[in-house]
C-alpha cells in the first residue's frame, strides 16, 4: 500500500508519499481499499499541529474516506469482504488503504457513489445536528449561512431548505453566491462588496434572520451577530477565517433574547451515539429522496494531495474536494 504520512506536522508540505507494509486487520477493525478521500478543514489543521486532535507521529491523514472492505478482523460480524461502506476515523483516509474502526464503518448500497459517500458524513451531520438538534428550526424561519459556498456551507443550504426556512447566502464572490443559489439559497449576499448588516436588513425587511450558521468566524462574527432577530439563535461551526477567535460582547445577546449556541457534532456523536444514529438515518432517507447531495469542487488523483491542499487554503473550493484512486 501506499499513503501520505505526516511525520513532522508543520503543514502540508512536509507530508511525503510512501510504500508501506499493508496491515492485517485487528479485533475490531477492517482492512478497506480506499476510493475516495474528502478534504476536510480539520485535515488541514491536523498536519499544521493546530487541531484539538493530535495523533501519535508518524500519522495518514484524511479524516473522511469511503471504499471496500477488504478483510475484517475478529469480532466484526456486520461487515463482510467486498462490502462498500464509508467512515470518518479522523486519520487514515489519504493512501490507497487503511485500518479503519469497524464500529465506525456505515455500509452503502452499491449505488451509492464513492465519491459523495466520502464527501458526506462530517458535513452533512454537522449541518443536521446544528440546524435541526440545537437550533430546532422551524418552517419558514430565516437562516443566515456564512461561508455559504464551502463543504458545510452547502450542506446547511440544503438541510435549511429541506426544514421548510428560508436561506440567506452569505460568501465571498459572485460566482460563490450564484452556487448557492443553484441548490436552493432564496437570496445572496457578496460580503466582499456588500455591507453584510445593511444587505441583512434589507432581505429581511428589519426583522433579521431566525437563525445564523457560522462556520466562518473571524471579523464577520460580529457585524453577523448585530443582524440577527429577537430570540434568534447563532451557531458556532467552526473558524475557517482563521486568526483570533472572535469575542461577541455579551450585551448583544442580551438586548436581542438571542442564544449564541456551541455546536460540536463529534462530540455529540461520541456521547449521545443512538441519537446520532437516528440522525445518520435521516440523512440517508434524506440522499435517497434527492433532498441533499455533496456538491463537489472537482475530484483529483490521490497523488495530487498537496496541490488540493493548496487549493483549499486559497479558499477557492465550493463544496468539496475529494481525493481519488
Amino acid at each position: 500500500m501506499h499513503a501520505w504520512l505526516c511525520e513532522n506536522p508543520v503543514g502540508a508540505d512536509a507530508l511525503t508519499w510512501k510504500e508501506l507494509p499493508t496491515p492485517r486487520p485487528k479485533a475490531g477493525q477492517v482492512l478497506l481499499e480506499i476510493k475516495a478521500a474528502s478534504l476536510n478543514f480539520p485535515d488541514l489543521l491536523i498536519v499544521q499541529n493546530k487541531y484539538q486532535m493530535k495523533p501519535a507521529l508518524p500519522f495518514v491523514p484524511g479524516s473522511e474516506y469511503a471504499g471496500i472492505v477488504q478483510a475484517v478482523g475478529e469480532g466484526v460480524t456486520h461487515l463482510k469482504v467486498g462490502q462498500h461502506v464509508a467512515c470518518l476515523s479522523g486519520t487514515g483516509g489519504f493512501g490507497t488503504h487503511t485500518l479503519a474502526p469497524a464500529a465506525l464503518c456505515i455500509p452503502l448500497p452499491d449505488a451509492f457513489p464513492f465519491v459523495d459517500a466520502a464527501a458526506f458524513i462530517m458535513i452533512y451531520a454537522t449541518s443536521h445536528h446544528a440546524l435541526v438538534d440545537r437550533a430546532q428550526l422551524k418552517t419558514g424561519e430565516t437562516v443566515l449561512v456564512l461561508g455559504a459556498a464551502g463543504g458545510v456551507g452547502t450542506s446547511a443550504i440544503q438541510i435549511a431548505k429541506a426544514c421548510g426556512a428560508k436561506v440567506i447566502a452569505a460568501a465571498s464572490t459572485d460566482e460563490k453566491c450564484a452556487l448557492c443559489k443553484s441548490i436552493g439559497a432564496d437570496a445572496t449576499i457578496n460580503y466582499s462588496r456588500e455591507n453584510l448588516r445593511e444587505a441583512v436588513k434589507a432581505l429581511t425587511d428589519g426583522k433579521g434572520p431566525d437563525v445564523i450558521y457560522d462556520p466562518v468566524g473571524g471579523d464577520l462574527a460580529e457585524p453577523a451577530f448585530r443582524t440577527i432577530a429577537r430570540r434568534g439563535r447563532y451557531l458556532v461551526i467552526g473558524f475557517a477565517a482563521g486568526g483570533a477567535i472572535p469575542a461577541l460582547p455579551l450585551n448583544l445577546p442580551l438586548l436581542k433574547g438571542a442564544s449564541i449556541v456551541g455546536v460540536f457534532w463529534g462530540d455529540f456523536a461520541k456521547h449521545e451515539p443512538k441519537a446520532n444514529a437516528v440522525l445518520m438515518m435521516e440523512l440517508a432517507k434524506m440522499y435517497a429522496q434527492g433532498k441533499i447531495k455533496p456538491v463537489i469542487d472537482r475530484t483529483m488523483p490521490m497523488s495530487e494531495l498537496k496541490a488540493a491542499f493548496t487549493r483549499m487554503g486559497s479558499r477557492g473550493v465550493m463544496g468539496k474536494l475529494v481525493m481519488v484512486n
